[in-house]
């Protein structure tokens, strides 16, 4: 009472009181017995308006509804508004259901008969109020304004900037006929991020070293991070907009199973994906589930070929029983892995590839084969008649189909053959009007090209073109050899041999480099557009090219450091070069190829890795530049080299780095010396100061002396060796690399592991 009269001793403390009686509104607050309901289409609303809950149709079948949280904000679309965040996540209630804060403290939604399908549990706890936070999240708390429940401890498919995801929780990916999803991310014991199908087969995992006790954060500036206890960064990974203004983001496990960082553009009024886990969809496990084959189409979309035999439903069924009368026959699939589902687990054994078909066609039950040797033959055997998988022309699997030996219309395969056509009767006017036509197109492309040939010799120079496309311009810079000229001030300041230091007219900088070979024009745009569409942290960016004539430039993002064969030569530049620097670089460099290798759309052989080829940004940095492209005998090859030649070459660098000497005929034969008769210390460049981690040291040069094995199929996987480098993958010693070896026999009963799994402690 007596502080009442003070506040009412005037009229200017009386309108603070109002006011201040008025302020939870202002903030958003949902008080005690607030209700929506699907009738009234209402919402409630964060204090900045960004974000509101409220219910929303899931679909286009009728009476069925959802509540929860969506972005909000007038700017964006109504249609583009996303969900967020879900109570019950895909619970589905009718059109007579209501949401309520209930009197005793309570989130309760209720379906059409009354019933509650969800609640947050808060009942009796002491909660007097509750709240939709500016960054999303929906709180409840009590007198003290301590939070007792709030949605972002409860995610769905969805994390926001701000939000954590603990190891006792998951995001679970959406379905679109509403069933139980496949597909969750989890944070493990040891503290990696794991996406997996039905919660039991990991298909990615991140690449954080092992440490308990970490949490999951979504940063407001597009990072995806691990944390531990002290809030330091472990391990993370960036959208390609990072540190960019940007107005909202979100992270989303997707219905296809794949992990992936969205970014709101104002320009095209659309989310836009910035990050993904996989990169390869078709790698995401059973991503066509019961409908075949997943095949990547040439605009990267994962396409579901079934190769077997497909039923009325669309199921795809291994076309095998196992009482075939006439018996079987093995279909062989090249560049495919195949898996069983329902079940899925089968024996792996090791075998040769002719051995692992006739393993499967002895057995009864076994319905399909899938042969792969990542260092280690392996046969794996399926019985199931539900197989899917994945194909493409990087892998080397090999698998093998059962069938019964019953008469086929056609053979079934991978790519869809045409049927076969009965040859046409010949039509005399038909031909005649033909050739006319023929002939007539002749004449216009002529008169076509004579037309380009003026419009090009007239053309005025593209400046306004190229200060429109800069460093984030998500197409290649076509340029003229007199554009080239300019952007050089006429190959003013070479960098390296054939390699010159260039500015585009919006300052920014390029390495521009001149193919001083040959290469047909055709081949060369083909591949340069190829190039143009990959994008790794750590290969320099191709941004442009100049294809004119017999001028063959590539232009390149500019690397401020240069490359790495200046610091190992320069005794002062090569102090920077500590040991924790030079593995970071053997790591950034193996995973950049491992990406031309196993991640991209196709396989992309590097062809001439060596120092020469590794740039160092602004912070030392490593990144592979000039992948794909190879001079052989005054030609340009694109992709004319196997896997084995760079991981050979990556060998190579390795030791370079380590000892800090270039030659590599004698740099090898030395280095394996002085490591095999215990002496690994002396390899080791005595310019670096601070020392060596001398497991490191064995780890890397074990891993190095397998790569440089004469016999290729000796040498490890690339995927292999960055593996070995993180030290989440041991390695035994390698025999001597350097001298003949008798070769491997085709069908060996046992083969050696060189290479295998345990725990990093």
């Amino acid at each position: 009472m007596l502080e009442q009269k003070c506040y009412l001793r005037s009229p200017l403390l009386i309108c603070v009181f109002i006011c201040f009686l008025l302020y939870p509104a202002v903030r958003a607050e949902i008080p005690l017995g607030s209700k929506l309901s699907v009738v009234d289409n209402g919402s409630w609303v964060s204090k900045n308006g960004n974000f509101a809950i409220g219910f929303f149709k899931i679909s286009d079948e009728p009476n069925q509804y959802s509540v929860g949280i969506r972005f909000n904000d007038e700017s964006i679309p109504y249609s583009q508004r996303t969900v967020v965040w879900t109570a019950g996540f895909q619970i589905v209630v009718g059109n007579m259901s209501y949401f309520q804060f209930t009197t005793n403290g309570e989130m309760v939604l209720f379906d059409d008969q009354g019933m509650s399908p969800w609640n947050s549990g808060t009942s009796n706890k002491g909660v007097v109020s509750a709240s939709l936070l500016d960054n999303g999240n929906l709180v409840l708390m009590d007198r003290e304004q301590k939070v007792i429940w709030q949605s972002f401890d409860d995610p769905g498919n969805t994390l926001l900037p701000g939000q954590y995801l603990s190891c006792d929780s998951m995001l679970r990916a959406a379905t679109k006929d509403l069933v139980s999803s496949y597909y969750s991310l989890s944070l493990n014991v040891s503290g990696h991020l794991l996406l997996r199908w039905e919660s039991n087969i990991p298909y990615w995992t991140s690449e954080s070293p092992s440490v308990s006790n970490l949490t999951a954060y979504l940063t407001d500036n597009g990072a995806l991070q691990l944390l531990d206890n002290s809030s330091n960064v472990v391990w993370s990974v960036f959208g390609d907009d990072h540190n960019e203004s940007v107005n909202y983001r979100f992270l989303r496990i997707d219905v296809d199973g794949n992990l992936r960082l969205y970014s709101w553009v104002e320009a095209s009024q659309s989310w836009r994906s910035v990050w993904q886990a996989v990169e390869n969809q078709c790698k995401v496990f059973a991503t066509c589930g019961k409908h075949g084959v997943c095949v990547l189409s040439p605009s990267g979309t994962a396409d579901c070929v079934c190769p077997f035999e497909q039923t009325d439903s669309g199921t795809c069924l291994v076309p095998y029983e196992q009482k075939c009368e006439p018996g079987s026959t093995m279909m062989t699939y090249s560049n495919t892995h195949l898996y069983g589902i329902y079940p899925i687990d089968g024996p792996v054994i090791i075998s040769s590839l002719h051995q692992c078909m006739q393993i499967c066609q002895n057995d009864s039950r076994c319905t399909v084969a899938t042969f792969s040797n990542d260092g280690v033959p392996q046969c794996s055997i399926k019985k199931s008649e539900y197989i899917t998988g994945y194909s493409d022309p990087s892998l080397s699997s090999v698998s093998f189909v059962k069938r019964c030996s019953l008469p086929f219309a056609v053979n079934p395969t991978l790519g869809s053959s045409p049927p076969t056509k009965q040859a046409p009767n010949f039509c005399v006017p038909c031909l005649i009007g033909a050739a006319s036509g023929t002939c007539f197109i002749v004449v216009i492309l002529q008169l076509g090209f004579i037309f380009w040939i003026y419009r090009r010799k007239n053309s005025t120079r593209r400046k306004d073109n190229l200060a429109s496309t800069g460093a984030n311009s998500k197409g290649l810079v076509v340029l003229s050899f007199s554009e080239i000229k300019s952007l050089t001030e006429n190959f003013k300041d070479q960098i390296r041999p054939n390699m010159f230091k260039g500015m585009l007219p919006n300052k920014f900088p390029v390495a521009i480099k001149e193919l001083n070979a040959s290469i047909d024009e055709r081949k060369f745009r083909s591949a340069v557009l190829k190039i143009g569409s990959i994008h790794h942290r750590n290969l320099v960016k191709l941004e442009g090219y100049c294809c004119v004539f017999n001028h063959r430039f590539l232009v390149y993002e500019y690397s401020k450091n240069g490359s790495l064969d200046k610091y190992l030569d320069d005794s002062t530049l090569c102090k920077k070069l500590t040991w924790r620097r030079r593995v970071d670089i053997c790591s950034s460099v193996a995973k950049a190829i491992n990406y031309l290798h196993s991640e991209c759309r196709e396989f992309i052989s590097h062809g001439n890795l060596k120092c020469e080829n590794v740039m160092l940004d602004g912070n030392l940095e490593a990144k592979v530049s000039e992948a794909g492209f190879a001079i052989v005998d005054g030609e340009a090859v694109y992709c004319g080299f196997s896997a084995g030649k760079d991981i050979a070459d990556f060998g190579k660098l390795v030791l370079t780095l380590l000892t800090g000497c270039r030659d590599h005929i004698d740099l090898c034969e030395w280095s394996y010396k002085e490591w095999i008769e215990g002496n690994a210390a002396n390899v080791i460049d005595k310019r670096i100061e601070g020392g060596v981690n001398s497991n490191e040291l064995e780890r890397i040069l074990r891993i190095a002396f397998w790569c440089l094995q004469s016999d290729e199929r000796r040498r490890p996987s690339m995927v292999e060796v960055v593996r070995v480098l993180d030290g989440t993958l041991s390695v035994d010693p390698a025999p001597p690399p350097f001298s003949c070896h008798r070769p491997l026999p085709e069908e060996s009963e046992t083969q050696q592991d060189n290479v295998s799994e345990s725990e990093t402690q």
